[in-house]
């Protein structure tokens, strides 16, 4: 938005360097802010050259369907709001004018501008029939990297805005109350929240502690309906829903750490790491070159293979001295916690 050039367009599309729009992008986007002029942003949908490489992509393919099918379309369609995902999307200039700009107070620029420009009562609309080709990370660095990033930064996010959302004048209660509950502590933070302690915490206390009793219906029907919820948006990989919930319950605990990060402003509130992305190297190098060794600092977390220890102490104890079977639900979550906790997950290229 420095440059003259830029500023004296009406319209601004915006892509990552990993991001291959199709040919008739434009065409497709452009009418949506010609015939309203009250609409900021068209976002578009991300589709995944990648998803295929490994578990880990497979298990990110199925998080990302569901936030562009379920959470961006739901936005869209309830009150024209929803955080811009920073690429694959078309600006209205004036919008980004308005609203101040980029600004890097937060490692969520993209949902920062967003926000802003919905406070100013700016409207937002999701286009998920048009599918812009992207990669997804590999590794499973890579990954932790970008989610720290994708929980921290929202997270100071919200507590830089909370009072300007409820002083904005220019949107409805209805809209603040959205933006407020459903799009921040609902999803970014309770839901984080609720599913790492839930999973991790206490239903391994229920086996421990005679006191901590969960009813039945609370300890069966609540994963069943998330599991069952979140696998609309991928059906391609229903048979590997089971897997993705255990895998989604472990990175619970990596985006709660970054959550609590993010409210504290600590060390790491505005860490920047560019996601490394491999492109086409593993159809240029050999299997033996992208399996290289890591250091084994960098292949251990000890949080969660402390964590899976504890859960893997539950179920034993389930097993031997109980007979209610909930080992059934703790004994697979351990074992997905030493997957990570030693990073079985993903692909492991060398840096060498």
């Amino acid at each position: 938005m420095r440059h003259a050039y830029v500023r004296a367009c009406e319209f601004v599309a915006m892509f990552d360097a990993d991001f291959q729009p199709p040919p008739d992008f434009l065409v497709r986007t452009v009418p949506f802010l010609v015939h309203n002029p009250s609409l900021a942003l068209v976002q578009t949908r991300w589709k995944f050259v990648n998803a295929n490489d490994c578990l880990l992509t497979r298990m990110q393919e199925m998080s990302m369907d569901y936030h562009f099918k379920v959470e961006q379309e739901a936005g869209s369609s309830l009150c024209n709001f929803f955080g811009y995902n920073g690429t694959a999307g078309v600006w209205r200039t004036q919008a980004i004018v308005e609203s101040g700009g980029w600004e890097d107070r937060t490692t969520a620029e993209d949902m920062d501008l967003a926000l802003r420009a919905g406070l100013l009562g700016w409207e937002f609309v999701y286009v998920g029939s048009i599918k812009v080709k992207s990669e997804l990370p590999s590794t499973l660095k890579a990954y932790r990297s970008q989610q720290h990033r994708w929980s921290c930064g929202p997270a100071l996010l919200f507590k830089k805005m909370f009072w300007q959302i409820l002083a904005a004048e220019r949107v409805s209660v209805w809209k603040k109350w959205y933006m407020v509950y459903d799009f921040f502590i609902a999803r970014r933070i309770v839901g984080t929240f609720y599913t790492f302690f839930f999973f991790s915490v206490l239903i391994p206390l229920n086996i421990l502690l005679p006191e901590a009793q969960i009813p039945v219906w609370e300890l069966i029907y609540i994963p069943i309906a998330i599991t069952l919820l979140n696998s609309v948006g991928t059906p391609r990989s229903i048979h590997l829903v089971i897997l993705w919930v255990l895998f989604e319950n472990v990175m619970a605990l990596h985006r709660f750490k970054a959550i609590l990060i993010g409210f504290l402003e600590a060390d790491r509130a505005n860490e920047w790491i560019v996601t490394q992305k491999l492109g086409n190297l593993q159809k240029l190098k050999s299997i033996a070159r992208l399996t290289g060794s890591y250091r084994f600092k960098d292949r251990f977390h000890f949080l969660e293979v402390f964590i899976g220890l504890f859960l893997l102490a539950s179920a034993c104890f389930d097993y031997l001295y109980r007979d209610d079977y909930v080992y059934l639900f703790v004994l697979p979550q351990s074992i997905m916690y030493f997957a990570i906790g030693f990073q079985f997950v993903g692909l492991n290229v060398s840096e060498d």
